[in-house]
């Protein structure tokens, strides 16, 4: 397996080094460093609903209180001609508080559960040769804010999942539209990606005791980034990662090969302007791991909320 790895890998380079110079010798215009310096966005939302009912109501209802906390940002500079610098940073946060109907009819409220919860921080390192590709280096962190399927032991920043990957990236379209009111981004990159996977484990429930688990795997990576920005009210934001596991630590244990499937992510964000401060937004994710289930996975939010774009 560790052949068959070395082998790939080695492909990578040597495709990273021709295609690099398939327009070396003709004549090409250097990037130039920006020179206002980092390219940066930040927006984010808050979203909250409420309903309440006094002790005598009839119909059965029941309190509730839910917020969802936002945000999508990233940062961008032209670090010399020769390298080109792009960070991403994806937060949401929400609860979700609800009564309970006891046995005297009364109604409590019981422990806040959450509705959506998401760390995303992505770096990638472009090395700008101005061939058909460029090559890069990548290193991606997902994980949660804590862990909330067992509610009484709250295991932060669990499960968590880092990439580091190198290989090609080619830039499509840089935002610069010839339409006067739409701004078309859109990277697509190929490369060997290296994983490691954190849990924390529940060993004894009564005890509250945990341990963390670590799992390695080594495959190739495709990921590819679409920003379609609409006048200065709407922007959608989509991300499709592919990873294809070469090897994994646990293969001599496993039951199965479903470590061998394809990974899909898929991610879309709508987000629309309503007036100044207030914004629509739309989230969708599909997921598949067959080691984690043999179905897709979707996961939706759609919200209207406050929202502040501060760069």
């Amino acid at each position: 397996m560790k052949q068959q790895i070395s082998k790939s890998f080695l492909v990578i380079i040597i495709a990273t080094l021709s295609l690099t110079n398939t327009s070396y010798g003709e004549e090409t215009t250097q990037p130039k460093p920006d020179s206002t310096g980092w390219k940066l966005s930040l927006d984010g939302s808050l979203a909250a609903t409420q309903s309440s009912y006094s002790s005598n109501w009839q119909g059965g209802e029941l309190g509730s209180f839910n917020w969802t906390f936002t945000s999508n940002s990233s940062a961008e500079k032209q670090l010399s001609p020769k390298f080109n610098l792009s960070n991403s940073l994806k937060l949401a946060f929400g609860l979700t508080y609800s009564q309970k109907r006891l046995f005297d009819g009364t109604a409590k409220w019981q422990r806040p559960e959450k509705n959506t919860d998401l760390i995303d921080l992505e770096s990638v390192v472009r090395v700008t040769l101005n061939g058909f590709v460029d090559p890069y280096f990548a290193g991606r962190l997902r994980t949660e804010f804590y862990d909330g399927s067992v509610i009484a032991i709250k295991r932060f920043f669990s499960p968590a999942t880092i990439t580091e990957s190198g290989g090609v990236l080619r830039v499509f379209a840089d935002g610069n539209s010839s339409e006067a009111h739409t701004k078309v981004t859109l990277k697509s990159r190929l490369g060997f990606g290296l994983r490691q996977i954190i849990t924390s484990e529940i060993i004894d429930s009564a005890a509250e005791t945990t341990k963390s688990n670590t799992t390695n795997d080594g495959g190739l990576e495709s990921v590819t980034d679409l920003i379609l920005e609409i006048g200065k009210d709407m922007k959608y934001t989509g991300k499709l990662t592919l990873y294809k596991a070469l090897s994994f630590s646990e293969s001599d244990t496993s039951p199965n090969d479903y470590w061998k499937a394809v990974d899909v992510n898929w991610e879309h964000i709508l987000t629309a302007k309503v007036t100044k401060f207030i914004q629509t937004s739309l989230y969708v994710q599909l997921l598949y791991d067959k080691q984690t289930d043999k179905g897709a996975r979707i996961k939706q939010t759609l919200g209207m909320g406050v929202s502040v774009n501060i760069l």
